[in-house]
C-alpha cells in the first residue's frame, strides 16, 4: 500500500496512489509504504529517484547499521515501533529515508517511510495532524511526531501494565491462592513481563534514533529543542520501566510463595500420615511373626485385640498432632 502525505492549510492530508501517473499530481512530504509490492517500489524510484535497500527492514541488520547519512545528503534511520495488542504485543521495524537536497522533490524534503504492517504510532499521528492546523511543517517534523507520539504510545503501555498488575497482586495479596489461581497469575505477570520489556527496548531505540537525528546537526532551534523534551520524555520512561521490573519480581516471587505454602501443606499431610502409620506397622509386624506365645494362637479374640491395639497406637499420635495444631 502506497500513501502520499501533503500540507494543505497547515493540515495532513492522505492520498493513496494506485498508479504511477498519480504520483505527478502532489507535492508531499511523507511517502508511506506499507508492505510495499515490487511495483509500488519501482514507482519511487522512478518518480522520485530512490531506491529502497533490499534489507531495509531485516531485523538481523548490525545495529551499527541502522543510523547513517548518504554522500548524497540522505539520511536514513531504521527505529522499532512498539504495537501493545493484548494477544500478541511486538514490535515492527520501520525503515525511514529522509531526502532534503534533491530538487526533484522539490519544497521541505520528503520522508519515506518503509514498513511491513500497520504501527499505532503512524495513525495516532495522522489524526492529530489532520485535527491540529501548524502541527507539522516539513519532513523533519513528521520524522519527529512519530518519535514523540512512540514515546507517549510506550507511556499508555506502561500504564495499561500498571493496571494488570494491579489486578494480578489484589489477587496474590488476598491470600488462600490455589494452584489454578496461581497458575493464571504467573501467566499474567510473564505477559506483562515480556511486554514492559519489550517497552523498554522500543524506548532505547527511539532514544538512539533521536539522539542520531541531533547530532546529524538537521534541525533547527525549534525542532532540536523539541528532540530535547522528547528525550526527557524517554528518561522518565526507564524510570518507570525499572519499578515495573521491581514489581514484576516480587508479584512472582509472592506467587511462587504461595504456590510452594501450598506443596508444602500436601507434603506434610503424607509426614504426619507416615508418622501416626508408624505404630500400627510396629504392632502389626509382631504380630504377624505367629510365635506360639501370641495371643491369636491361644485366644480366640487375639485378632481384634491386635486390630483395636493398632486402632488406637494410629489415633493418638493424630489426637497429639491435631492437639499441637499441626494439622490445620
Amino acid at each position: 500500500m502506497l500513501n502520499i502525505f501533503t500540507l494543505a492549510n497547515g493540515r495532513l492530508v492522505q492520498e493513496e496512489i494506485e498508479a504511477l501517473e498519480e504520483l505527478s499530481k502532489f507535492q508531499p512530504i511523507w511517502v508511506d509504504l506499507e508492505a510495499p509490492t515490487l511495483e509500488e517500489k519501482r514507482w519511487i524510484k522512478q518518480y522520485y529517484g530512490l531506491s529502497i535497500p533490499e534489507d531495509a527492514m531485516d531485523e538481523d541488520i548490525e545495529e551499527s547499521a541502522r543510523f547513517y547519512e548518504e554522500d548524497n545528503g540522505e539520511l536514513h534511520v531504521r527505529s522499532d515501533f512498539l504495537i501493545d495488542d493484548d494477544e500478541n504485543p511486538r514490535s515492527v521495524r520501520v525503515a525511514f529515508i529522509l531526502n532534503q537536497h534533491n530538487t526533484e522533490l522539490r519544497s521541505r524534503g520528503v520522508l519515506f517511510s518503509i514498513h511491513d504492517e500497520d504501527v499505532p504510532v503512524f495513525r495516532l499521528v495522522r489524526m492529530r495532524a489532520r485535527r491540529a492546523p501548524g502541527l507539522i511543517e516539513d519532513a523533519k517534523e513528521v520524522l519527529l511526531k512519530l518519535f514523540d507520539a512512540d514515546a507517549e504510545y510506550s507511556a499508555d503501555s506502561l500504564e495499561n501494565i500498571y493496571d494488570e498488575l494491579e489486578i494480578a497482586g489484589k489477587k496474590v495479596l488476598e491470600g488462600n491462592v490455589s494452584d489454578e489461581l496461581a497458575g493464571e497469575v504467573l501467566a499474567a505477570i510473564a505477559r506483562q513481563e515480556d511486554l514492559n520489556g519489550r517497552i523498554r527496548r522500543n524506548v532505547m531505540d527511539t532514544r538512539r534514533a533521536v539522539s542520531f537525528m541531533m547530532r546529524s546537526r538537521m534541525l533547527n532551534a525549534e525542532q532540536f529543542e523539541e528532540a530535547r523534551q522528547i528525550l526527557r520524555d524517554i528518561e522518565s520512561l526507564d524510570n518507570h520501566t525499572a519499578f515495573l521490573f521491581d514489581k514484576i519480581n516480587f508479584l512472582m516471587d509472592a506467587t511462587v510463595g504461595f504456590i510452594n505454602i501450598n506443596q508444602n501443606k500436601t507434603i506434610k499431610i503424607f509426614s504426619v500420615a507416615s508418622v501416626a502409620l508408624l505404630p500400627p506397622t510396629l504392632i502389626a509386624s509382631v504380630y504377624g511373626m505367629n510365635f506360639k506365645l501370641m495371643p491369636e494362637l491361644e485366644w480366640g479374640y487375639g485378632y481384634a485385640y491386635a486390630i483395636a491395639l493398632m486402632v488406637a497406637s494410629a489415633l493418638v499420635p493424630m489426637w497429639y498432632f491435631r492437639r499441637r495444631g499441626w494439622l490445620k
